[in-house]
This record gives structure tokens, C-alpha cells and sequence, in this order.
């Protein structure tokens, strides 16, 4: 099959990266890989849109991730039809250009709506990705497996939300990632909130939530496919994240390190509550940030870590997730 990842920029992506690990696979498997970043898409007409891809053909003899994304990165881009594309992986951060190409990830979003239109099996689906390009979207499931939270710019409404909780929030962007602007706010340490809150204002809404003792644990990184969650011999794919000391963020980006997840019922039965709906929706590749019986943000748009829960239960996730893909390829050229 023809698999694209459409990611940021080239110069962007790391050889550790979930995408590298998958889209290394891939090409292992047969596969024609296109890198597309969220500049080279081309409309012609409502029948001929495409991109500037840089390609990897399977008859490329590559040995390591490092080297396919050397490889990739020395490609010369070249156009390719939206129809030539089996599967358009949705795989940049939204995040990442906000502030210097703030155009470039909603237009690429209005491009992947397009092209699935002609055909071609967009993951996750773009119609829904609309609803989900900030932590927002956690608000849409079920208040049970929701922490308690508030969304706003108002200072006053930050004072009155931690006066109502019992010890301490956490503050952060609405619109974040990788562990930016992320604070612990103490009820008797309010100081610098006033500051604190500038700071994350500065550049949008800010997103306010009760902090969870059981974060002092880290977090869980767990992932679904298609809805369920992803497991191979009873291992499931999740990811402990925990910070360095001193630290209230887990994220591997800002110096968490990752062990082994003990995925215990709490955890599974928080997950089956969500599933469904991220079904519903199109989200066919999702990581849950949980924390005891909590779900604290739902990634869909590029999830990292399943290449570190492979490597932490000795099992090749990456593998069973281009099973399903292809399985699933196969399905609709058949139809």
C-alpha cells in the first residue's frame, strides 16, 4: 500500500519518534512511504489535489530509523496525487507551529477533509480532528472520568477556582503540548499567580484543573486503535511517565523517563468509557493520559510512546497496528 504521514516539517521529526518508528516499519513491510509537511499540499480542482512528498520507495535498502529519516530528508520532493494515497496518517503537532505558521495546521486539516473525500482513508478522521484541536475535547465525554476543570483568560476566575479546591491546580495552555507552561499552584503559595496566569494567557486560553495526588506517580500513556485498546499477549500498550524530581510534568520532551505501566481494572474501566465514542468519531489511533481513575487529555493528533511501550514489554506494537491498517486497506478496495 501507499501510506502517507503528514507531520510538521521534515527537519522536525526525530529518528525516536512514534511516526519514524511506524513509518520505518512500514517501508520494512513492503510499503511506499510519502512524508508530506503541512506546506506542500496543492489544490488544482475539486478532482486533483495533492501534495509535495518526499518518498520513500520499498526497494530502498534502509537498516535502521535513523537512517530512513536520513534518507527521507534527503529526498527531493515530488508531486503526488491525493488518489495514489491508500492511507493519510494525520501525524504533526498542532502545537508546534501556533505561534510562527499559525495557518499552516488548520489549512492542512481543511486539505486532509478534502482528500477523504475523494477516497482515500484519513486517520484520524478530519471531520472530528475540527473538535479536537485543544484539550477542549476531553469536555465532550463522560464527567465521571473527567478531573475537575475550568477554562478561561479571567484572573479572577483562576483565584476563585483554587480557593474552591482543597489544596493546589494545576494551570496550562488550552492549546499545549510536550509539557510547555505547566505549573503547580499551592493555595498558600500564590505569589506569582498573577504572573503565572499572563504567562499562559499571553498566547490564548488557559485551562485550569484539580491536581490528582496519585500524579505524583507520573502518568499513564495508554494506547487505543480503533477503540480498543491496543495489547498482545495480555501486554497492553501504555507507558508510565515519570518526572524528574522536582518536577510536576511527565512528559518524556521535558525529562520524564518511562518504565513499565501496571495497567490495573481502575485503569481499563476509566478507558471503556471513552471508547466508544472515540469510535464514533473517527479516532482510530489515540493516546490516554490517565492518572488513577482520571482521563487528563485525549492525544489525537500524534501520540508518542508506543515505540517505548514496545520496548518496555518486549513486544512489536508498531507491527500489530500496520496488521489492523492493512487489514483495513484491503477491506475498502474490495468493497
Amino acid at each position: 500500500m501507499n501510506i502517507a504521514f503528514l507531520i510538521n516539517q521534515t527537519h522536525k521529526e526525530e529518528s525516536n519518534f512514534t511516526t519514524t518508528f511506524l513509518s520505518f516499519k512500514a517501508h520494512g513491510r513492503g510499503h511506499k512511504v510519502f512524508y508530506i509537511g503541512l506546506a506542500d499540499f496543492t489544490y488544482h480542482n475539486e478532482h486533483n489535489i495533492g501534495a509535495h512528498c518526499r518518498v520513500i520507495e520499498p526497494s530502498e535498502n534502509i537498516e535502521s530509523q535513523e537512517g530512513f529519516l536520513e534518507m527521507i530528508r534527503k529526498k527531493e520532493k515530488q508531486y503526488i496525487d491525493a488518489t495514489q494515497m491508500d492511507v493519510l496518517w494525520i501525524r504533526y503537532d498542532p502545537v508546534i507551529d501556533m505561534l510562527n505558521r499559525p495557518w499552516a495546521p488548520p489549512t492542512a486539516l481543511q486539505f486532509a477533509q478534502l482528500i477523504k473525500r475523494q477516497g482515500t482513508w484519513v486517520i484520524n478522521d478530519p471531520d472530528k480532528l475540527v473538535e479536537a484541536t485543544n484539550k477542549l475535547y476531553l469536555e465532550y465525554f463522560p464527567k465521571k472520568i473527567r478531573p475537575k476543570t475550568m477554562i478561561t483568560r479571567s484572573y479572577n476566575d483562576v483565584v476563585n477556582f483554587l480557593d474552591s479546591q482543597d489544596h493546589q491546580i494545576i494551570l496550562k495552555p488550552l492549546t499545549g503540548s510536550g509539557g510547555k507552561n505547566v505549573f503547580l499552584v499551592k493555595k498558600d503559595e500564590r505569589h506569582n499567580l498573577k504572573q503565572t496566569v499572563e504567562v499562559i494567557t499571553r498566547d490564548g486560553y488557559l485551562l485550569a484543573q484539580e491536581y490528582l495526588p496519585e500524579a505524583a506517580n507520573g502518568d499513564i500513556r495508554f494506547f487505543l486503535l480503533n477503540g480498543d485498546p491496543i495489547q498482545i499477549a495480555g501486554k497492553y500498550a501504555g507507558v508510565n511517565r515519570i518526572q524528574q524530581k522536582g518536577d510536576i510534568r511527565s512528559n518524556i520532551h521535558q525529562g520524564g523517563t518511562a518504565q513499565k505501566a501496571n495497567v490495573d481494572e481502575t485503569i481499563l474501566a476509566t478507558v471503556a468509557q471513552v471508547t466508544e465514542k472515540l469510535k464514533e468519531d473517527g479516532m482510530y489511533f489515540v493516546g490516554l493520559d490517565i492518572v488513577g481513575d482520571k482521563i487528563m487529555e485525549i492525544n489525537v493528533f500524534s501520540p508518542g510512546g508506543l515505540n517505548l511501550a514496545s520496548k518496555l514489554n518486549n513486544v512489536d506494537y508498531g507491527s500489530l497496528v500496520l496488521d489492523h491498517i492493512e487489514n483495513e486497506v484491503e477491506k475498502r478496495k474490495n468493497k
